[in-house]
C-alpha cells in the first residue's frame, strides 16, 4: 500500500473542497481508510473513517454533516469531501489505511504523506 493525498489548497470559507486518497499500488482495496488532521501546534486528530467496502463510515463530532466520506473501489480511491469549511479546519490532512474504520491514529499501518488545507475567514 503507498498512499497519495491530494486535493489540499486555499479556499474561503463557507466553501468546499474535496480530498482524494488514492494507493498507486491499488492493493487497499480490502483496508479501512481514515482521514486525519494536524493543525499548526496541534496534535494530530481524527476527521473521518470508511470500512473496506464502504459499509460503514465513522466520523469526528466537529465534522458530522459538514464532511463527507467515500470510497470508489474502481478507481481505488477515496474521497473526503468538505463543505461548509471553517478557519478552523485549516490543517494538513492525513490519509490511512488500516483494518477497521477507527479512531486511533494507532490502529493504522499505512500512511500517506499529507495534503494542505488553507481556509481564509
Amino acid at each position: 500500500v503507498q498512499l497519495q493525498a491530494s486535493g489540499g489548497g486555499l479556499v474561503q470559507a463557507g466553501g468546499p473542497l474535496r480530498l482524494s486518497c488514492a494507493d498507486s499500488k491499488r492493493t487497499f482495496s480490502n483496508n479501512a481508510v481514515g482521514w486525519f488532521r494536524q493543525a499548526p501546534g496541534k496534535e494530530r486528530e481524527f476527521v473521518a473513517a470508511i470500512s473496506w467496502n464502504g459499509g460503514d463510515t465513522n466520523y469526528a463530532d466537529f465534522v458530522k454533516g459538514r464532511f463527507t466520506i467515500s470510497r470508489d473501489r474502481v478507481k481505488n480511491t477515496v474521497y473526503l469531501q468538505m463543505n461548509s469549511l471553517k478557519f478552523e479546519d485549516t490543517a494538513v490532512y492525513y490519509c490511512a489505511a488500516g483494518s477497521r474504520a477507527v479512531i486511533q491514529s494507532s490502529r493504522y499501518i499505512y500512511w500517506g504523506q499529507g495534503t494542505l488545507v488553507t481556509v481564509s475567514s
